[in-house]
């Protein structure tokens, strides 16, 4: 049985490597096309306008480990009966979340983009609808959570492997359109981006509704589930609002003291940072629902000895990879963009630097949130992170350069987890 399951996570992180190898090349090809063609104030205003939006989908996204958790333990106990009805009540609670925060999207959202963002008079018609085909994005994908965490839970992740084939064929796409087209580029990139969101994830819907039964939406109601679902994601919604907070409030912060052209800066390297980091993220995501199925199964010792594994494995490839970059930024950036923004090189670095830290409470998170037992994980890790906003704050507004929030970010996250967090 062991060996099965290994089997099966090492068959499952080699088919997330093919699916991150794919998506990595294109996406490093199509940012320095994309750059190019759009020039970095743009590029940056559709990253900071689209990151207004990524903040309520980040928002929603907090329900998926919960989701992905619920559904991994009901597999775990072996019933089916409560996976479909869980995955139904999940299902309805996206819906309404999706609803409130369309609400909050046009409304608060949209006074904060006209009269608080820092965008060129004559790029505002363009910002606006880049605002709105981010949140065409945001409905659709919150829809598919659920889909994606079934497929996470089933541990088939092949799928994604597969599906992403024609993600890649999609954005490639997207960048050719790009260049066809004379209208307003920034425009039709972000209506190509949504058309691509809207194909990827109705093809999982799809898959998952055929070929998982729990996937047919049938209305269910559970006071008791349904408190259960809330009071994991609450906390968790948490720690991934404090992660938000801190990640787009950092990337406004700039906007205001320093211009969309750093945030393009921050943004480039935040895509490095991104595609570093699915080594770790893609390996622990076929680790993750076995470990909430060994604590399902009552198999306590063997869950414990996966998250040190796991853990200890993540840090050993994470340093492999960004050793190169860590040491050679200017060399292989260059390579890459060939006219490097200012900041882009010392911002990758520093924001590669915080990986490591972050890694290294990955245990914490994956035990507490098998056993359901997160609250006092992510009081304490989202308290930390929320910190760094304020003092950055502070810090830039006393002529520190961009970067230092970075530097006020890293020792925060030190200090936190010399602490015990």
């Amino acid at each position: 049985m062991i060996t099965d399951n290994n089997k099966r996570i090492a068959k499952n992180t080699l088919m997330l490597y093919l699916r991150m190898f794919l998506t990595m090349a294109v996406s490093l090809f199509t940012v320095r096309i994309v750059l190019k063609t759009l020039g970095a104030v743009d590029y940056g205003l559709y990253n900071v306008v689209g990151g207004v939006v990524a903040m309520l989908t980040i928002l929603s996204s907090s329900m998926a480990p919960a989701s992905q958790r619920f559904f991994s333990f009901e597999l775990g106990k072996e019933n089916n009966i409560q996976l479909k009805r869980t995955f139904s009540l999940t299902l309805s609670i996206y819906f309404i979340f999706g609803v409130i925060l369309l609400i909050l999207a046009e409304t608060v959202g949209l006074w904060f983009l006209k009269t608080k963002m820092e965008i060129p008079a004559d790029r505002e018609f363009a910002s606006f609808w880049v605002y709105q085909f981010s949140i065409a994005s945001f409905l659709v994908t919150i829809i598919a959570i659920p889909y994606n965490a079934a497929i996470i839970a089933h541990e088939n992740l092949k799928v994604f492997a597969y599906i992403s084939i024609l993600e890649v064929i999609l954005k490639l796409a997207v960048v050719y359109l790009l260049l066809v087209f004379n209208y307003d580029k920034l425009i039709v990139y972000s209506i190509l981006l949504f058309f691509t969101t809207l194909i990827i994830n109705s093809i999982y819907r799809i898959y998952c509704v055929r070929k998982y039964s729990e996937c047919k939406y049938e209305f269910y109601w559970d006071k008791d589930l349904f408190k259960s679902l809330l009071g994991f994601s609450g906390w968790t919604l948490f720690g991934v609002f404090a992660r938000m907070l801190n990640n787009q409030g950092i990337n406004i912060l700039l906007n205001i003291f320093f211009g969309p052209v750093v945030n393009a800066t921050r943004a480039i390297a935040s895509r490095v940072s991104s595609v570093v980091n699915q080594f770790v993220t893609n390996f622990l995501k076929a680790v993750q629902p076995q470990i909430t199925k060994n604590y399902a199964g009552g198999e306590k010792v063997k869950m414990m000895k996966l998250v040190f594994q796991s853990t200890r494995f993540s840090f050993y490839m994470l340093l492999l990879v960004t050793i190169p970059i860590l040491f050679e930024a200017n060399f292989i950036l260059t390579i890459w963009l060939d006219d490097l923004p200012d900041y882009v090189v010392i911002f990758t670095r520093l924001i590669i630097l915080t990986s490591f830290i972050d890694l290294l409470t990955y245990p914490l998170n994956d035990v507490s949130a098998a056993t359901g037992n997160i609250k006092i994980y992510q009081t304490v890790a989202g308290s930390i992170m929320i910190l760094n906003l304020p003092i950055s704050y502070l810090v830039l507004n006393m002529g520190y350069p961009p970067q230092s929030t970075m530097y006020v970010l890293i020792i925060i996250l030190s200090v936190g987890f010399s602490s015990g967090y």
